[in-house]
């Protein structure tokens, strides 16, 4: 087992993965850069080294200077998290050559995966449904628009590179091809440096269904399960379940021996996720591979039992797996939110600024992944998600309504917060039908506003500094050691609370 493990994120992901690292008892060290010297995954490691200015491609997107960190701190493994790095071949390669481990897939598997219609061509060898697509489209604007003809309208224009809705553009007429097609180009080369762009035919309302696989270094891979992400928001997911509300047993075993078969295709190893467009048909297609830790991998946690963290740096440090398909028991059901500093009565606009208040939820089947604390600067530079909430309860309805009442619980004041979006569109009548889809949020919230439960984080935030501030006028008694708590002053104004203060 590794001794010092280097984590090379930031957020909620660097504090989960350095719990993990401490109930294996490894040492954890974090990296930052200056504009989260005060941050919690810094506070969350024991040793941490400063790596550069506050952009990403100045720090966290550094390779060089993460690997020296690594070097200098003297740790024997790198462990990505998600986002940034973590799918980035040159970096799981620069990390082997420095005579480190990286705590992922190989350098092969990563790139084979991270180019889409790579990815397309290997799992469709082996057997795996995949989208109609025109892989490599004309050079030629005129028969590129022939062989869009022919693919058929609405389709999709994807950049092979690319991910996160970049360089993506629905096109619904042949009139509108020709511009979208040169604005997803510019767009793709600007976001990955690579223009290359691919054609694929579009779904109405297609769910996301993704399933979880595990792999190591001796050839033993398994699944746990599938996760439904539908609802996003700018292609971003920010509500996920497991299981799927959809996905029938029959379906389940087709679907999950699907994703095994394309993670065994490219030799891959450690954890992964294979996503896939589910039709309401039963239908389902291949997406992508996500060579990496997952945001919402605690649902799986919460189902399987399993500690994927834990997992991952297990088979990393070249242990066989440990389970085999039939000892995965999936239990319950579990929904995740993703709790972004962002206002969605304004399209979702970022809403940086400080945490003057922070109350977590808690409580039985209720986890928070959190990345900020009280008094904490939510930076410009990086996404704006501060945390995840998670439950789990013994079936999808009691989950939903667990999933409501720890949003009702969760205070976050200074900054705006998609907390109450998320309790409105958790209460919405179709969710808790489960009919969810990959628009959901245009087709059934798409002009939400506050309700009058709902009181202004800003203005809330205000009234608490007013109240904690030491008063400059002396008491009224000063033997006095009573005083009224700021909640009792400010009075109901708990998302939800029909009572009196809290």
């Amino acid at each position: 087992m590794f001794r010092k493990i280097l984590i090379a994120n930031r957020g909620e992901i660097g504090v989960r993965i350095a719990r993990a690292c401490r109930e294996l008892g490894i040492v954890p060290v974090a990296v930052y850069s200056e504009a989260d010297r005060t941050a919690p995954h810094v506070r969350a490691a024991d040793q941490a080294v400063c790596i550069g200015p506050a952009p990403s491609r100045e720090s966290y997107l550094d390779i060089d200077a993460i690997v020296a960190a690594a070097r200098e701190t003297g740790a024997d493994a790198v462990h990505p998290g998600y986002g940034f790095l973590a799918e980035n071949a040159a970096f799981a390669r620069a990390v082997g050559e420095a005579g480190l481990t990286f705590i992922g897939p190989a350098p092969d598997a990563i790139a084979a995966m991270g180019d889409k219609t790579r990815a397309r061509d290997i799992v469709s060898a082996a057997g795996v449904p995949v989208v109609p697509a025109v892989q490599e489209p004309p050079a030629d604007p005129d028969e590129r628009l022939v062989a869009a003809e022919r693919l058929g309208f609405p389709l999709l224009i994807k950049a092979a590179a690319g991910g996160g809705g970049k360089g993506m553009r629905i096109v619904r007429a042949a009139a509108e091809f020709p511009a979208a097609f040169a604005a997803a180009e510019r767009e793709a080369r600007s976001a990955f440096g690579d223009g290359r762009l691919f054609l694929e035919r579009y779904f109405e309302r297609p769910r996301h269904v993704e399933v979880q696989v595990l792999a190591d270094e001796h050839g033993n891979i398994v699944h746990l399960g599938e996760r439904e992400c539908s609802i996003q928001r700018r292609y971003q997911k920010i509500v996920e379940e497991a299981p799927s509300p959809a996905v029938t047993p029959n379906t389940r075993e087709t679907l999950t021996a699907a994703a095994v078969a394309a993670a065994r295709s490219v030799g891959y190893t450690n954890a992964g996720t294979v996503e896939f467009l589910y039709t309401d048909g039963g239908e389902f297609h291949f997406l992508e591979m996500n060579t990496r830790l997952q945001v919402e991998h605690p649902i799986t946690e919460w189902v399987a039992g399993i500690d994927l963290v834990q997992a991952q740096i297990r088979i990393a440090a070249g242990e066989a797996l440990w389970l085999h398909q039939e000892d995965v028991a999936l239990r319950g059901h579990a929904i995740e939110c993703r709790v972004y500093a962002e206002d969605p009565a304004q399209h979702f606009l970022p809403s940086p600024g400080r945490i003057a208040f922070l109350r977590e939820p808690q409580g039985p089947g209720v986890r928070v992944d959190s990345g900020i604390v009280a008094d904490y600067d939510v930076p410009l530079h990086y996404d704006p998600m501060l945390a995840k909430l998670s439950v789990w309860a013994g079936d999808r309805d009691a989950a939903r309504r667990r999933m409501i009442a720890a949003l009702r619980d969760y205070v976050v004041l200074g900054v705006t917060t998609s907390i109450p979006f998320l309790a409105d569109l958790l209460a919405h009548p179709r969710f808790a039908d489960g009919a969810t889809h990959t628009h959901f949020i245009d087709e059934n919230m798409p002009a939400w506003q506050p309700g009058a439960a709902h009181t202004d984080a800003a203005a809330v935030a205000a009234a608490l500094y007013t109240a904690l501030a030491p008063s400059t006028a002396a008491p009224s008694d000063s033997h006095s050691t009573h005083q009224p708590s700021p909640w009792q002053r400010l009075g109901a104004w708990r998302l939800g609370n029909g009572g009196d203060s809290v």
